[in-house]
């Protein structure tokens, strides 16, 4: 059945103005784009017709950032999809942060392992481990669009765990096969999480090895960094350059000579004394794009982020023995170092918020740390130290002093930036807020006028993104395009109340030619299986 979409203002996704008009949808693709004066008097033939005067239509939103390739194969994957589709979301970029659902193979004894403790292939059609294995999966599964990197630390978590070790020479080549494999079978690009486990022990030799192959590739490389903030524990002292800069130093030796597509990912700025970094960074950006390599970024619209519980931990803490974390010299150095980092910081353990610890732990869930060392009548790095044994270092947290208005304001603007959510759904404790209502908020931004022009907001989160991840035939309102449409009412979305865990402004959502989605009503017959795999050949 033809269905057409008349009296909109139409955003294409090109960065242009928007025009009056309407599109005409048949099957899962758009097969007519007309201005209001083409179509006066004469519409298209179409089974159903919905009128949109007074409403904003838009390509499908896409998420730069996400991690929901580890959802899109759940059994009941709607759930976990909802609360996107709501905001106007249809395609996700997924498999960042070097935590892939793929890249560790069948029978590896480090299974348990791949996903650093944030992700879990529970409760799903099956064992994912391929490129090849997800998309099949996604395209009898999944509400949304799927496109995936594959992820470095899980590549290399299937080969040696979490040891803390250059991998050998074999070792590493049948990391680089495996994941040139899943880009030979339609994984969009290649993901570093220089922040987690085991990517934080990989040498530069290696990392190096990961962009030469996303450069012989011609597919991007997203980048979680080492370190995203003024002192962290990456690097031995707390003084001198800011680790946020000295990680970015990092990025630029790894890319230097290659024709690299290099996406720097969240850019976010942990601690008041970090926030004063982003205009340095943005100079490096510059130059770094100035010397030959293609770098972009993405932001999301949010001042917190979520996080694994041991992220403001040391290297040598992680590596270490439960029995050498016992002893009072090194739980006294820990201690000693984080307190002079905080300081220097600008951050303290009154902005991270446990999120989750784990089943039996949820009387800590919602609480900042120090709220929780009071309690146990502690310090709050003691108390700290304490709910990462708890969990098992796999807590999950909400860290805030991430980022500000101002500075989000400032790079949204930019003309290499992409715009994402880093959120997915989580079966316990307490949620992100950017999973409910982080597109509107862009689009808000725009509205007010501290955000980015209306036409260059919408290209960012559709034909910008489509085009950075060669994501074939979405991200545009164009003829023969596939049909992910967004609609939506500026008025309600200027005045929309963000972080109440709802979307909105958005009123109707197509996936594929499929309406999922009609002013609150969720069609989930239809959403069951809208999505599809978008492999990049």
């Amino acid at each position: 059945m033809k269905t057409f979409l008349k009296n909109a203002k139409i955003y294409d996704g090109t960065g242009t103005e928007a025009f009056d008009g309407g599109v005409l949808i048949d099957g899962e693709r758009i097969s007519a784009v007309f201005k209001s004066a083409e179509v006066k008097g004469k519409e298209p033939e179409a089974g159903k017709v919905i009128d949109l005067k007074g409403l904003s239509l838009a390509p499908g939103f896409i998420d730069a950032h996400s991690h929901n390739d580890w959802f899109a194969v759940k059994k009941d994957p709607i759930p976990y999809f909802e609360p996107f589709i709501r905001q106007g979301i249809t395609s996700f970029v997924a498999g960042n942060c070097g935590l892939s659902i793929i890249g560790a193979a069948h029978g590896s004894p480090h299974m348990d392992k791949v996903g650093a403790g944030l992700f879990f292939n529970d409760e799903s059609v099956g064992e994912i481990s391929s490129a090849k294995e997800l998309f099949d999966a996604v395209d009898a599964n999944s509400p949304a669009n799927i496109a995936a990197c594959v992820g470095h630390c899980s590549a290399r978590t299937g080969i040696s765990g979490y040891e803390n070790r250059p991998l050998s020479e074999k070792e590493l080549q049948s990391m680089i096969d495996t994941m040139d494999q899943a880009m030979s079978e339609g994984a969009c690009g290649g993901s570093l999480g220089l922040m987690y486990e085991p990517g934080i022990y990989a040498p530069k030799e290696e990392l190096r090895a990961v962009a030469e192959l996303c450069a012989k590739r011609g597919k991007p490389l997203t980048v979680h960094p080492r370190a995203c903030s003024a002192v962290s524990m990456a690097y031995s002292s707390p003084f001198g350059r800011p680790h946020i800069l000295r990680a970015l130093d990092e990025l630029h030796e790894m890319s230097k000579g290659l024709n690299l597509k290099l996406h720097y990912s969240h850019a976010i700025f942990v601690g008041e004394k970090t926030f004063r970094a982003h205009e340095e960074m943005l100079q490096i950006f510059s130059q770094m794009r100035s010397g030959g390599i293609d770098l972009w970024f993405d932001i999301y619209a949010e001042t917190m982020g979520v996080s694994v519980i041991t992220v403001i931990a040391p290297v040598w803490w992680l590596s270490a023995s439960e029995a050498e974390k016992a002893k009072f010299a090194n739980r006294l150095k820990f201690k000693l170092l984080g307190q002079v980092s905080m300081i220097l910081l600008g951050f303290t353990l009154k902005d991270m918020q446990i999120a989750c610890l784990g089943k039996g732990l949820e009387q800590y869930e919602g609480k900042r740390v120090d709220e929780i060392a009071k309690e146990m009548k502690v310090s709050p790095l003691d108390a700290y130290i304490k709910l990462c044994g708890l969990s098992n270092n796999l807590g999950r947290v909400n860290m805030y002093r991430y980022s500000t208005p101002e500075i989000i304001s400032k790079l949204s603007k930019h003309e290499n930036v992409l715009y994402m959510t880093d959120a997915w759904i989580e079966k316990l404790g307490v949620q992100n807020p950017a999973a409910f209502d982080c597109f509107p908020k862009f689009l808000q931004l725009s509205l007010k006028g501290t955000g980015d022009t209306m036409p260059k907001t919408i290209r960012k989160m559709t034909g910008a993104t489509a085009d950075r991840f060669c994501l074939p035939e979405r991200g545009y309102i164009k003829e023969g395009g596939f049909a992910d449409l967004t609609v939506f009412d500026e008025k309600e979305v200027l005045d929309g109340i963000p972080d109440r865990f709802k979307a909105f402004g958005i009123k109707r959502v197509f996936i594929n030619g499929l309406e999922v989605l009609e002013n609150d009503d969720l069609k989930k017959d239809a959403l069951r299986h809208a999505g599809k795999a978008m492999r990049v050949k």
